[in-house]
């Protein structure tokens, strides 16, 4: 599965040999491959692309386009109809991902409210409101003032959406709240070095919000880069908390304010966050953790454990470790001041 349509505007198809000459890379296979999608490696099929950052392509692969370094790919993987072989599969991925689509924008329009946008009678929209093409408004939503609803954006029965809250390429579900001034759906920090410095990579994802999820005033949710970053049922975000691309955050999740999470972790259910916690990316939280407030989380953290410090550990050995530093410091310092 490549991009949404309701959010993104495909531009293809386009040739492997073009797709090569575009992204400056070696063409190894069938150069009138036709690809119209990207995906991740374990959803492709024909017609799509994919990068690989490792050495292994997935098995099972016939008829996509790889993106590699490896020269030899195409011998590890012969299903695949053709390999773009280039020094950094991220930089290509870059050029190609807007070569294949384009994301929708608002258009110029006398109407600030799309003619071709789904609004339930029942909605209450506030002075000012954007609501792009496409889009659908269901029963029962409230939009606060200035708020701008992207072009296919889905707001589920009930829900409501703060005074100048910025709602771009996402799904959400029945009676979710989502405070004032929030930015839902950008693209996320994706960066790569490149040969004149640092390149952005494009981002084609969603973000999903599941049946009753809470959003605080000013958070920032960014969209998957080629997956979805998705809040499962009843997670609720305090306000200033920013959640990166590709995060999956479980069922009933609570997140005080300040937390910030990177991209690619996958929060378990139930899972408790303190104020100002921070997580790096590619982590697991497992299912009904409890982080401390502060606490920096540079590793998987298991089901059901409370952790603390940075960085963060089990509760227990974080406060044996502060107990006897505090007794080396005030231990010294009464020796001092007898001396």
């Amino acid at each position: 599965m490549g991009a949404d349509p309701r959010f993104f505007e495909r531009l293809g198809p386009l040739s492997a040999g073009q797709l090569a000459s575009l992204a400056k890379a070696e063409l190894v296979g069938d150069a009138d491959a036709q690809v119209s999608d990207f995906t991740t490696p374990d959803k492709a099929s024909a017609g799509d692309a994919f990068f690989l950052t490792s050495s292994e392509p997935p098995e099972g692969v016939t008829g996509a386009v790889a993106i590699s370094a490896d020269s030899q790919v195409l011998d590890q993987a012969p299903g695949l109809a053709a390999a773009l072989i280039h020094s950094d599969p991220k930089v290509a991925y870059a050029a190609l991902g807007e070569a294949l689509y384009r994301v929708r924008r608002h258009v110029a329009s006398a109407h600030p409210i799309s003619q071709s946008a789904r609004v339930a009678g029942s909605a209450h929209i506030g002075p000012g409101v954007l609501i792009g093409d496409d889009a659908i408004i269901e029963d029962g939503c409230e939009i606060g003032a200035g708020a701008v609803i992207g072009p296919g954006v889905v707001v589920g029965e009930g829900s409501r959406i703060g005074a100048r809250a910025s709602i771009q390429c996402t799904l959400i579900g029945k009676n979710c709240e989502i405070y004032a001034g929030a930015v839902i759906g950008e693209a996320g920090f994706g960066l790569t070095p490149g040969e004149e410095g640092l390149v952005s990579l494009p981002h084609f994802g969603r973000v999903i919000l599941e049946n009753d999820v809470v959003i605080g005033a000013l958070c920032t949710i960014d969209r998957g880069m080629l997956d979805d970053t998705i809040l499962r049922r009843n997670a609720r975000i305090d306000n200033h908390c920013h959640i990166a691309h590709n995060v999956d955050v479980g069922q009933s999740v609570i997140m005080a304010a300040f937390a910030g999470v990177s991209g690619s972790v996958k929060i378990g259910d139930g899972a408790q966050f303190g104020g100002r916690v921070g997580v790096a990316d590619h982590l697991t939280i497992g299912k009904g953790a409890r982080l401390a407030a502060d606490a920096a989380i540079m590793r998987d953290v298991p089901a059901d454990e409370m952790w603390a410090g940075s960085p963060a550990q089990p509760i227990r050995s974080f406060m044996r470790e502060t107990a006897w530093i505090r007794r080396q410091v005030h231990g010294k310092a009464s020796k001092r001041t007898k001396d």
